[in-house]
């Protein structure tokens, strides 16, 4: 793909989800270090390193590792933070041949409690993309469903 036919914010995703978990309890799995590498990552993915600062200028690092060994490093900050309700975090991912990062998402998580439940709704703009990042963008979709059908397992189990 070339670079004039390559538009990043083409892959921008808008999720939201409904988990039968009050919203304390699914904040606290999206900012726990020891529950977020229970649940993080598609489907057959694992989390081997998981460190978080979760403050405004915190930075993170979460390692995934597919179910070939291939692991995925994800390095960041959280820009905002506002307990339970929203976390704001710019991350970089998908490490190109000397180790730069081929993209660049702004992720923003919001939580709103309803009757006992937590509304989610994950918002993941892509800042910057190289075009050969466009494969991962492609299922960049498709990795959220299947880490938020994780965590809801995960948060419907305690």
């Amino acid at each position: 793909m070339s670079e004039m036919d390559f538009d990043p914010s083409d892959y921008d995703v808008t999720i939201v989800r409904t988990f039968d978990a009050p919203r304390e309890r699914v904040w606290e799995a999206w900012t726990d270090p020891a529950q977020v590498a229970q649940w993080w990552g598609p489907e057959g993915f694992t989390v081997p390193r998981c460190e978080l600062d979760v403050r405004p200028g915190g930075t993170f690092h979460i390692d995934m590792e597919a179910p070939d060994g291939t692991v995925f490093p994800s390095r960041g900050v959280f820009d905002e933070v506002i307990e339970p309700e929203q976390l704001v975090l710019v991350a970089g991912a998908v490490e190109d041949d000397d180790g730069s990062y081929m993209m660049e998402v702004r992720q923003t998580v919001t939580f709103e409690e309803r009757d006992g439940r937590t509304t989610l709704t994950l918002e993941a703009t892509v800042m910057e993309a190289s075009p050969d990042a466009a494969e991962q963008l492609k299922g960049m979709e498709e990795g959220w469903s299947q880490t938020l059908d994780k965590l809801e397992a995960f948060v419907g189990a305690r």
